[in-house]
């Protein structure tokens, strides 16, 4: 048998640090390449989750040109749609333009016929107005000329004298042209009418009425035989008043005789004053017919 070296105490504890030593050296090591291997897993997940997410969303950009492709489809064929009536509509349009265009040309013509028609009837209207004017003239002349020539009766309540939108009216009572219950013009009822023919025998523009009127009393006795009611007494008055005219030289055909009888007053017949109102021949300048 070979017999043991013994080994000095200080080189086995050589020898034990120096084993000890490269452990050490060898498990730093180790645990470096374990935390490198840890690291790399990490990356190497982190990459397959990248991955992972873009291939999501490649996937949605495919489906959203898809989308976008269908769309574009979709509005070429609206636009061509759309070419198409807009085409129609510019045509129809033209068609309205040009409609509208001779609807105006021959509004314009009818204008110019109406301003032409408008002015002819300018002039008509003025032409008439100017003849109004005359004719209010002439009545107004009229009517200043009978106040002056019947002042005297005007003054005692006898006669009025009235001028109204170129209507005048002569009004006169009964007493001063019949007496009571008579239809017969007396001679101072004559005197009366001349003065007014005086101004009437130059008035050729105008027709000449005369109106016969009453009061509401009911005739009687023997009057009644002649004249029934009142309707037959201003009858009677009022033409006998015309005939005068008439034979004091004015032109009967513009002469005329009305009857009104009670059914015109001028005043209520409730006073012997409203009575004597009433009963009057009215003689009036009217237009002629």
């Amino acid at each position: 048998m070979k017999k043991r070296v013994a080994l000095p105490a200080a080189a086995l504890v050589l020898a034990l640090a120096l084993a000890m030593g490269g452990c050490t050296v060898m498990e730093s090591t180790y645990m470096k390449k374990v935390s490198e291997a840890d690291g790399l897993s990490k990356e190497l997940a982190a990459l397959q989750q990248k991955y992972k997410d873009l291939s999501f969303e490649n996937s949605m950009l495919k489906a959203r040109v898809a989308n976008l492709s269908g769309d574009l489809e979709k509005s070429t064929g609206e636009r061509d749609k759309f070419s198409a009536d807009n085409k129609e509509l510019e045509n129809l349009l033209k068609a309205k333009s040009d409609s509208l265009s001779q609807t105006i040309m021959d509004l314009r013509q009818k204008i110019g016929g109406l301003e032409n028609e408008n002015a002819r009837l300018k002039q008509e209207v003025a032409a008439l107005q100017k003849a109004q004017e005359e004719k209010v003239q002439k009545v107004s002349k009229t009517y200043e000329d009978l106040l002056v020539k019947m002042k005297g009766e005007i003054a005692k309540g006898e006669v009025t004298i009235s001028e109204l939108k170129g209507k005048l009216t002569v009004n006169m009572v009964d007493a001063i042209l019949f007496d009571s219950g008579k239809a017969e013009v007396k001679t101072e009822g004559q005197a009366v009418l001349q003065k007014v023919i005086s101004i009437l025998k130059d008035v050729k523009d105008k027709a000449i009425r005369t109106e016969g009127h009453t009061d509401n009393v009911q005739i009687i006795g023997m009057l009644a035989k002649k004249y029934p009611t009142n309707w037959e007494l201003s009858a009677a008055r009022a033409i006998n008043v015309t005939r005068y005219l008439q034979e004091q030289g004015l032109d009967p055909a513009i002469l005329s005789a009305v009857a009104y009888g009670e059914y015109k007053p001028v005043a209520a017949n409730d006073t012997p004053e409203g009575k004597q109102k009433n009963r009057r021949i009215e003689i009036i300048l009217v237009p002629k017919e």
